[in-house]
């Protein structure tokens, strides 16, 4: 038994009365990606934080790996100057305390404010950044409609309140600009922004010009991509866990994620720092037990709490593969996808949506039976049109052959022209109507 051992033993006898054993360790080996520690060994899970002081302020750690003999700690900073011999101590685990009054602010990682508006108010309860979802038979069914507000989506994929979609979609083809307008839309209470690896430039701009007066109800958690793994892969925690505390309130909460694959890739290399062994495409086991941890947090409360949240989330297909083991795998996990077509945005037509290859599963929840019969109507025009594009192009198209073929070749680029819609556009209220004044 270790002196260390010896001396818990001493104290798991003595009363808490509030205070809890400084348990410290020393720095022996620094990389870098990670440092190692001694000391804390028997002390820490994986998981639990740690911290140590760099210069004159303190910085934190994650355990992601336990020795017999030391711990690897990833930290959340991406400087890593520290010397031999330096003391780092048990924090624990890392929690918030969401509050209403956190709407209209933008947090980092951590929690903590970045905006300059001063600090934040915390909430009444704690909430751990790894709390468990609700059960599977506690929570509520998924049935009201959302609207979105963008024509395209809620005409072909329409969303429920507490659903969770994906919007997939290669680099440059429009995500973000896409995810921007829904988050313009008047069906929820209040919205949890996740800023994942985006660009430091676009932050202020999505704050200034695309969130605008919306930013009042609003919180907004930025990781961008010169921060480090460890603050990118923590980010869509914050994000959820902010949500998760307003659905325990009752509010109707709408959660955007961009992009769910950059906390992959940050998972990913985490992962690999710990020694884990890469199994598809270079991303090792955890980082899919990781997503579905995630992303089964969002969507319907339980019962009594009847708040939701409603998932919005944008997946990066790397290469415009859209069978990458992360869209793959994703695409299992959710209630509906939104594909965006590279061809469909380099003719100019935004947003770029598919309306073949893009599917909700709860629009049967949103549709009339109306409703129904007319974009089964639109989708097999559609498909009849891009079908003969060729035809058509060489000349082999003739009039009055194939009426349905006439009907698609009239309707579907009056269709084409009434679902673009720029982010400066107003939200549309009523899609179907009007689409139907368009037409």
């Amino acid at each position: 038994m270790t002196a260390l051992d010896q001396l818990k033993v001493l104290t798991s006898h003595v009363p808490s009365h509030g205070w809890e054993l400084d348990i410290s360790g020393v720095v022996s080996e620094v990389a870098p990606g990670y440092l190692r520690v001694k000391g804390l060994s028997s002390a820490v899970k994986l998981g639990d934080q740690v911290r140590y002081q760099r210069g004159e302020r303190f910085e934190f750690g994650e355990v992601i790996r336990v020795d017999a003999d030391s711990v690897m700690v990833k930290p959340y900073s991406t400087q890593s100057d520290l010397g031999l011999g330096t003391p780092v101590k048990r924090v624990g685990k890392l929690s918030l305390m969401p509050d209403p009054s956190w709407c209209g602010r933008v947090v980092n990682a951590l929690g903590h404010p970045v905006d300059n508006k001063g600090p934040l108010r915390q909430g009444k309860v704690e909430a751990p950044f790894d709390r468990e979802p609700p059960r599977a038979v506690e929570r509520k069914r998924v049935s009201e409609p959302a609207v979105t507000g963008v024509r395209a989506i809620d005409i072909f994929t329409p969303i429920c309140q507490g659903q969770r979609i994906g919007i997939f979609a290669g680099s440059g083809v429009g995500k973000s600009t896409s995810l921007s307008m829904i988050t313009r839309s008047n069906s929820f209470d209040s919205v949890v922004i996740g800023l994942v690896g985006e660009r430091g430039r676009e932050v202020r701009e999505f704050l200034e010009d695309t969130l605008g007066e919306q930013l009042s109800k609003a919180v907004v958690v930025v990781a961008t991509g010169d921060e480090s793994p460890m603050m990118r892969r923590l980010a869509p925690k914050t994000a959820v866990t902010i949500a998760e505390s307003f659905r325990d309130q009752g509010q109707s909460v709408l959660l955007v994620l961009d992009s769910v694959t950059r906390y992959a890739h940050a998972a990913r290399d985490v992962a690999l720092a710990a020694g884990e062994p890469a199994v598809s495409r270079g991303y090792p086991p955890s980082v899919f037990t990781a997503l579905p941890e995630l992303l089964e947090r969002t969507g319907p409360g339980v019962e009594a709490s009847g708040g939701m949240i409603t998932a919005v989330i944008s997946v990066l297909v790397d290469g415009d593969d859209h069978n990458d083991p992360i869209a793959d795998n994703i695409r299992g996990l959710l209630d509906g996808h939104i594909v965006l077509d590279r061809h469909i945005a380099e003719e100019g037509r935004y947003p770029a949506l598919n309306p073949l290859a893009s599917v909700s599963r709860l629009a049967q929840n949103c549709w009339s039976e109306q409703e129904r019969e007319l974009v089964l109507k639109l989708r097999a025009m559609i498909s009849k049109y891009e079908d003969t594009k060729d035809l058509r192009m060489m000349g082999g198209y003739k009039e009055g052959v194939d009426p349905f073929l006439d009907q698609a070749v009239t309707i579907v680029p009056k269709l084409y022209e009434a679902l673009k819609q720029s982010l400066d556009a107003p939200s549309s209220q009523s899609a179907f109507s009007e689409l139907a004044q368009m037409l």
